[in-house]
């Protein structure tokens, strides 16, 4: 009654040593009485009472084995009621973004293993690799999905498995992630083509794939694949619709191929290069038709900046210049400035700084440029409407060599100004537009002078 039910343990070693006391004390109690008492029955009832002392003592030895049946049967449950654990912690983790759900995983495999190696004839030991065969389902479950970003970890984390877990229980398990894997870098990967905001990068599962299976026939389909989201972007540019994103596509894509080492893909890297370059220059004209001129100086500034070499370099700087006076006279942006000047005969126009302040002179019209004239050191402002009484104001009569000036040769044609003076002393910086008619056969003088509030 103290023993049962059976326990894994058993009972106290103590509690047996004197059960055993006690079955050989009332035993021979047992012998004494029986050989002192007097019986009034017959010898052959006598007869009877030593296979009947054999039976008694029967009793407890075979309950000793009943107890160590219900023992060994309550260790198998034990160890069946610890698989069901672990596989009740593969369960809870499901669905769980695998970074959380590893540690979780890990511990259902430490019972896994536990259970296989110290237990491989408990039933428990037994169902071990069924619970693998499952474990391996289970943790693979995005990749037949066909979410190939999210099966990349978990996978990986089934291939590398036989390096913390008994071998001999794996058996060819991890090499069963290996395809799996290789198709998910290459799925994930070749997405992420031209995303800069893709996690993982293109670059980081496609050298992944290129480095750990290069073998495989995913990696034999990365160089076509990046040629054709090359293809894609570029036809895309042709089309003209949404050039900028486009163009940002390129970059990403030209980004993350130089950030690849694999030797079969700088064909395609050099590709990339040029239609990144193709994409920034369709940007800021696109910009520029759209009016968005401030992008558009921006984007051509950086343009000629990043690409000096190009042939497209000098029709940037004249764009960029075009859209700075657009932004200040919309009329200016009307069309795009053209990609080579005019021939013909050029007019010449001398432009003047007649005061205070370095100024930038932009123009544009049948050509488009800029010059720079140096402030006059010996220039003032000229009085304003209030201090000059009316009169009239004679701008540029010194001597022409005390005013820095630029020489201008420009082709007929309407042109659109914008000076730009900076500040000097008591000046403030300041903006101002203007237009322009040249016409064949004359020459012209602009004289810039600076006059008071009053």
């Amino acid at each position: 009654m103290l023993a049962l039910p059976a326990d894994v343990d058993g009972v106290p070693a103590g509690l047996l040593i004197g059960y055993g006391a006690f079955l050989l004390l009332a035993a021979a109690d047992g012998a004494r009485r029986g050989l002192r008492a007097t019986l009034g029955i017959s010898a052959s009832f006598r007869r009877l009472a030593l296979p009947l002392a054999v039976v008694l003592l029967a009793v407890p030895a075979g309950g000793s084995l009943a107890y160590g049946a219900a023992r060994d049967e309550a260790k198998e449950q034990a160890l069946l009621d610890r698989l069901t654990a672990a596989d009740a912690q593969v369960k809870s983790a499901d669905g769980l973004a695998f970074a959380k759900a590893e540690p979780i995983y890990r511990k259902a495999l430490d019972e896994y293993q536990d259970l296989g190696t110290k237990h491989p004839g408990a039933r428990a030991g037994k169902l071990v690799p069924e619970r693998l065969d499952a474990y391996y389902k289970t943790v693979s479950a995005p990749y037949e999905n066909e979410t190939y970003c999210e099966a990349i970890a978990p996978l990986k984390h089934l291939r590398g498995l036989s390096d913390s877990f008994d071998k001999d229980l794996l058996g060819a398990r991890p090499a069963k992630a290996d395809e799996p894997l290789a198709h998910s870098l290459y799925e994930c990967g070749t997405s992420a083509l031209g995303v800069d905001t893709a996690t993982p990068s293109a670059e980081e599962s496609l050298n992944e794939l290129l480095g750990t299976f290069p073998k495989s026939s995913h990696a034999t389909r990365v160089e076509p694949a990046v040629r054709a989201a090359i293809k894609t972007r570029t036809t895309a540019l042709d089309s003209g619709t949404e050039p900028c994103d486009t163009a940002t596509e390129l970059r990403t894509l030209r980004t993350s191929l130089k950030n690849m080492t694999d030797s079969s893909l700088e064909g395609a890297t050099r590709e990339a290069v040029k239609a990144a370059q193709r994409g920034d220059f369709a940007c800021g004209t696109g910009q520029f038709k759209e009016k968005d001129f401030e992008n558009a100086i921006e984007t051509m500034t950086a343009y000629a900046k990043d690409y000096p070499d190009s042939p497209q370099a000098a029709h940037a700087r004249s764009i960029a210049i075009a859209a700075e006076i657009a932004d200040e006279e919309p009329a200016a942006g009307k069309n795009l400035p053209p990609a080579k000047d005019p021939g013909g005969a050029r007019m010449v126009l001398v432009v003047s700084n007649d005061g205070p302040g370095e100024v930038e002179v932009l123009y544009t019209g049948p050509t488009t440029g800029k010059v720079t004239l140096k402030t006059c050191t010996t220039c003032t402002k000229y009085p304003g409407p209030v201090l000059s009484n009316g009169k009239k104001i004679k701008a540029c009569t010194g001597p022409a060599s005390k005013y820095p000036k630029a020489t201008l040769l420009l082709p007929a044609g309407d042109y659109h100004f914008l000076q730009k003076r900076g500040a000097s002393g008591t000046s403030i910086s300041d903006t101002k537009t203007s237009k322009v008619k040249i016409e064949p056969g004359y020459s012209y003088t602009n004289c810039l002078y600076v006059t008071s509030a009053f």
